[in-house]
């Protein structure tokens, strides 16, 4: 997937690729010191980079729950983070409206799960030309994946990657079968997105819950199995975030974290 981002930092490295950024673009401040501070790490560490922000938030369990500060301002915000630290970047996408506009500003288009079997918006997607990422549906078997990506090669787009984000269990837990990194990835690349992967959806408060303790073991697994990319949410005080904070690192700690996967993949690479 990379190889179709020119602005993709460190082309020729062999580590993976990291998918990194807040949940929802808060402001313009917030949106470039985390972006600042994560391209600091990706020169550091010669991990290939894609900031990640969402310019509105559709799939809310309150009405009163953030959606976002205006979908062109928010748009706006990460065409700016992009060009000023010259990387690819990418949002998520509710509809095919969604996908004739975000596509002006990012390089990269997300499906989000709940939505990835809906063939007009995979469609849509696809025809702007965009690389298009698909998370897996929480409902979904690992092989019913191929059918997704099929609709974006069918759109006559080679440019598509897979995002595991666990599979439902229960009603409030998710768990990853790292088996279905492997069968997903005779499809497209494989990025494993960590943080929501630890989600605990369905609270009786309605605001998502979550377990980033467990964010460092997920993501080292994921490596040692040979996920192509990793997706990581972050923010500086997860505390006080408007959305997701539950699951979200601490922006302070993604140092700590990238140096022991970096380690691994090296190591990975060795066999």
């Amino acid at each position: 997937m990379i190889q179709h981002l020119p602005k993709i930092q460190h082309k020729d490295s062999d580590q993976f690729f990291l998918i990194s950024g807040p949940c929802a673009i808060e402001g313009e401040d917030m949106a470039m010191e985390i972006a600042e501070a994560i391209v600091k790490l990706s020169d550091k560490y010669k991990i290939p980079y894609i900031f990640k922000g969402s310019f509105k938030k559709a799939n809310r369990s309150r009405i009163d729950s953030f959606t976002g500060i205006g979908d062109e301002k928010a748009l706006k915000i990460i065409q700016k983070v992009g060009e000023t630290f010259n990387i690819p970047t990418t949002t998520d996408i509710h509809s095919e409206s969604d996908a004739a506009l975000a596509s002006q500003y990012v390089d990269v288009l997300q499906i989000p799960a709940f939505l990835v079997r809906q063939t007009d918006l995979l469609i849509a997607a696809a025809k702007t030309g965009k690389v298009v990422t698909l998370k897996k549906g929480q409902f979904m078997a690992p092989e019913s994946m191929s059918f997704a990506v099929q609709k974006i090669l069918d759109s006559n787009n080679q440019k598509v990657a897979i995002i595991e984000r666990g599979t439902t269990f229960g009603y409030q837990d998710l768990v990853v079968d790292f088996r279905g990194l492997q069968t997903m990835g005779q499809f497209a690349p494989v990025i494993l997105d960590v943080t929501h992967s630890l989600q605990q959806p369905n609270q009786t408060s309605g605001i998502t819950g979550g377990d980033p303790d467990k964010i460092e073991t997920l993501a080292k697994a994921g490596i040692a199995v040979g996920a192509s990319g990793i997706f990581i949410e972050t923010h500086p005080n997860p505390a006080v975030a408007k959305s997701d904070g539950a699951n979200m690192l601490p922006l302070e700690k993604l140092d700590d974290l990238l140096g022991k996967l970096t380690k691994i993949r090296k190591t990975i690479n060795e066999f």
